[in-house]
Formats: C-alpha cells, structure tokens, sequence
C-alpha cells in the first residue's frame, strides 16, 4: 500500500472511530484523518508485536481494516483522556 492508501484508510478508519466513539472532539476532518492514519500504523504494529498476525500489505484486507479502526479508538480515548476537559474549561 501507498501512502495515499494509508491516508484513505486513516480517513475512514478514524471517521468509524468517530461514529463508534461520538462526542465533541476539535480538529475536523484534518484531525480525524490525522488519529486515523496514526491510529491505522499503532494498530497494525499491535497487531504484528503482541497478536503475532502481520498486517498485510492489502486496502481490502479485512484484518488491516479491524487493526486500524482499533488503532484509531485507542488514540481517540487516550486523546479525550488527555485532552478531553480542555474544552469545558474554557467555558
């Protein structure tokens, strides 16, 4: 996969991310893609170090999909745990 494949797959997988975790978070579409495309690697690097199954190098591999959705859920909770009352305290 290309590099415009992983952004792809970031901008999805961040934006299921998003549709299974909603709430207020800033960034948009730039953050959304940016949780998503890191999201896509920590999961997939998770995924190779601790469950011993590779992500292959596929757009249309369902275990790379899972791997970067849970990717990018994790970064969504730890964002919100670090960042998450930021905004409340502004009000």
């Amino acid at each position: 996969m290309g590099i415009v494949s992983w952004v792809v797959l970031g901008l999805l997988a961040g934006g299921i991310a998003k549709v299974l975790l909603p709430g207020r978070d800033p960034g948009g579409l730039i953050g959304t893609t940016l949780i998503g495309v890191a999201g896509a690697f920590i999961g997939g690097w998770l995924s190779a170090k601790f469950l011993d199954r590779p992500v292959r190098n596929e757009f249309f591999d369902l275990p790379t999909w899972g791997a970067a959705v849970a990717g990018s859920l994790v970064l969504l909770v730890a964002y919100r745990i670090l960042f998450g009352n930021s905004r409340e305290a502004r009000r």
